[in-house]
């Protein structure tokens, strides 16, 4: 079975909605946040400890998996479920955004990419067919189209020309979609122009995809103002009855605002990776637990958290692991702000129902900017 988006509820004051993904694995309510396991596994964290979260979809790197351990090897595993021990959905990014990030403009071509592997500098190469195919091995439940991912500093041209490869992509990588039970997402680009996004959304929606990403936010240098604007000009485009993806974003006040402006699930590998530098998300603003003021403060991350680590550990303890070069330290600090976005998300969709998400988002962001730590 491919998941399918079921839409429940539209909330009065914004276009705020809530829905379920229903998937081979079970429903998934959305809006929703998903760990990335770039490797397919979340840094020093196990399957089970991610779902004491309350995580569902967690997401896997294509570009990672096809180079270590590669697709073939995950193939007679028996696809990344039984790999990786995890009986939840999967989604699977295309490469794309890695490939770009490592490849040359002059080594962008109509049939896809060349670029060298970040792991021994070997000549690789990249094209839309070659993406499906790896992600049909994979066996995800959800799967990308590959796309360029352009720089945020690219100019109105290159991004009209960057756009119309993409759709032509996007139709090769359908035509070689051939997993039944993986549904597959096209992707909107056009960087924070209402007329590149309107004709992205517009062309990439005749493809009739499973559901629909929004790229070109979490790439460097973009600006608050600019991310929002590509949400705002491209969720107009989108039909009602597909799920609505926002690719690469867990600030928590950028998930608070794309879900207003529409959007349905996020990702980002933000809530790991700040944890392995000693900073865990608070309703009062990120907190850096390496600090000394740390050092004999016996109380949770956060008081009122129920993930493992605030039922556990202390500030002083956690700061004692950073601070000798524990493991342990960025695993807990992981586990905290992995539940800290589960639990936003979850007030969100609470929200939704009351009708009631502006008046949460102000008072979300007058406590959360109010101190900085």
């Amino acid at each position: 079975m491919i998941a399918k988006y079921e839409l429940i509820k539209e909330e009065k004051n914004s276009k705020a909605r809530l829905g379920k993904l229903h998937t081979n694995y079970g429903d998934c309510d959305t809006p929703m946040f998903m760990p990335v396991g770039t490797r397919a596994a979340l840094k020093g964290l196990t399957i089970e400890q991610v779902k004491e979260c309350g995580s569902r979809v967690i997401l896997a790197n294509t570009y990672h998996c096809w180079l270590r351990p590669g697709e073939d090897i995950i193939d007679r595993a028996g696809g990344l479920h039984k790999f990786m021990n995890y009986d939840g959905p999967i989604l699977t990014d295309s490469g794309g955004y890695q490939v770009f990030s490592l490849a040359k403009s002059k080594d962008i071509s109509e049939e896809g990419v060349k670029f060298k592997s970040h792991i021994d500098g070997s000549n690789l190469f990249l094209t839309p067919e070659k993406s499906i195919e790896i992600q049909n091995k994979l066996d995800s439940d959800f799967a990308m189209s590959f796309d360029e991912c352009p720089p945020a500093s690219a100019s109105h041209e290159y991004l009209e020309n960057s756009i119309k490869r993409t759709l032509r992509w996007a139709a090769r990588g359908k035509k070689a979609h051939n997993n039944p039970n993986q549904a597959l997402f096209g992707i909107v680009q056009g960087g924070p122009y209402e007329d590149l996004r309107k004709y992205s959304a517009i062309e990439t929606v005749k493809m009739d995809f499973d559901g629909y990403s929004i790229g070109g936010v979490a790439n460097d240098g973009e600006s608050k103002e600019d991310m929002y604007k590509a949400i705002d000009y491209s969720i107009p485009y989108l039909p009602k009855d597909k799920v609505r993806y926002l690719m690469g974003v867990g600030d928590p006040i950028d998930i608070i605002e794309g879900v207003i402006r529409g959007v349905d699930i996020f990702d980002c590998v933000l809530p790991t990776r700040i944890a392995r530098h000693g900073q865990a998300f608070t309703r009062d603003g990120k907190i850096h637990l390496n600090n000394n003021k740390f050092k004999e403060d016996f109380t949770p991350i956060e008081a009122d958290c129920d993930c493992y680590a605030c039922k556990n550990y202390t500030r002083a303890y956690i700061r004692h692991l950073l601070n000798v070069g524990e493991s342990l330290g960025g695993s807990l600090l992981s586990i905290h702000n992995i539940r800290f976005l589960t639990k936003l998300t979850e007030e969100l969709r609470e929200a939704i129902k009351n009708d009631n998400i502006l008046e949460y988002r102000e008072e979300f962001i007058k406590r959360y900017e109010k101190v900085n730590k």
